[in-house]
């Protein structure tokens, strides 16, 4: 299963709806957003690309009873979490949330095949060694917006456990 995962962007519909086209169109069949969406017009243009959201809100909360509404009026289509997220996508254990030092902890614990996080706008892939002796996965997508860094994202192939850092 591919994902497209993102964050951070901060009320900026157009370059979010770019990432989530591109992705779709490489296979992506979810989207993680690892928050600060803000405002939930933001993702109107997303959500038409037709594949399931997964969204967090982040330290720029923006208007949860909206967020709340649309995913309970979207047949499904979109996920509001909160503040974190734990999924099950590809038969991978995902766990999303939008500060990197939180997503580094819950990588150490060695519960999560994947943990994706935000918040920095600098995106990273890498390994972390956990608890139980094996490696978890830590991916940061960056800012899709490109506020004061590239404007990032990662597709994500959840089969191969393989992230692929993408620029608008």
């Amino acid at each position: 299963m591919k994902v497209c995962i993102v964050s951070d962007s901060h009320d900026r519909a157009d370059p979010l709806a770019a990432a989530v086209r591109t992705a779709a169109a490489a296979g992506a069949q979810a989207v993680i957003h690892c928050g600060d969406v803000i405002g939930t017009q933001t993702l109107r243009a997303a959500l038409a690309v037709g594949l399931t959201t997964h969204v967090i809100h982040g330290n720029n909360l923006g208007d949860p009873v909206s967020l709340s509404r649309w995913a309970r009026d979207s047949k499904g289509q979109l996920h509001y979490h909160g503040p974190d997220a734990r999924l099950e996508l590809g038969g991978k254990r995902v766990f999303v949330v939008h500060y990197p030092e939180y997503g580094y902890a819950m990588a150490c614990t060695g519960d999560w095949d994947l943990v994706c996080c935000g918040h920095s706008h600098e995106a990273g892939v890498r390994q972390v060694a956990n608890v139980k002796g094996g490696k978890t996965w830590l991916v940061n997508p960056g800012t899709v917006a490109g506020l004061a860094a590239p404007a990032t994202w990662v597709l994500a192939d959840l089969a191969a456990m393989q992230f692929d850092t993408r620029f608008l």
